[in-house]
């Protein structure tokens, strides 16, 4: 029942790039005073990558060497692959496919990588890892389809305090295959 769950020292948000983790977590943490960790940028700044995909111009993380670097962290972590963490809550941020892949060719990402991620999307890929590790318990979906920055932040706040129910498994986008 909702009021019955507590705050939570660490939040995991994660979801497939361009869903607007980072403009959230930003605005979550100014609004709260918390830390973020963008894990995106800490891999790549401090070198915490295996390799270097080159077809998808990206880093391969090295998942041991980010949760040694972490240590026993608290906060918000956002990243694709934040659900990689231990944390004691996970928030997927979700995007309609269609609207997904639009947002991310306007940042400026490759036509392929887009599709792929749009793909990826719609296979609820980052969902399912999330509900693996963490159960539907402890996963949190958000639509931010039609949501604006602050309001995700908002949702995002909610989960922190304990204040709204788990959610996996309410967003689906397969018909976007």
């Amino acid at each position: 029942m909702t009021g019955e769950r507590s705050a939570v020292d660490r939040l995991a948000v994660t979801g497939t790039p361009g869903t607007g983790k980072t403009t959230a977590t930003d605005l979550l943490a100014a609004d709260r005073g918390i830390e973020v960790v963008h894990l995106n940028d800490v891999i790549r700044e401090e070198g915490l990558y295996a390799e270097r995909d080159e077809e998808r111009d990206s880093l391969v993380a090295d998942l041991d060497a980010v949760a040694e670097r972490l240590g026993e962290w608290t906060g918000v972590v956002d990243s694709h692959l934040a659900h990689y963490l231990d944390a004691d809550r996970v928030a997927v941020l979700r995007c309609r496919p269609d609207v997904l892949e639009r947002r991310l060719v306007e940042r400026g990402e490759g036509e392929a990588s887009a599709r792929e991620n749009r793909s990826a999307e719609a296979l609820d890929v980052i969902l399912g890892e999330a509900v693996e590790r963490f159960g539907e318990e402890r996963t949190y979906e958000i639509d931010t389809t039609d949501r604006d920055p602050e309001a995700v932040a908002a949702e995002l706040g909610r989960v922190l305090d304990g204040d709204r129910e788990p959610s996996a498994g309410e967003v689906d986008f397969v018909e976007y295959l």
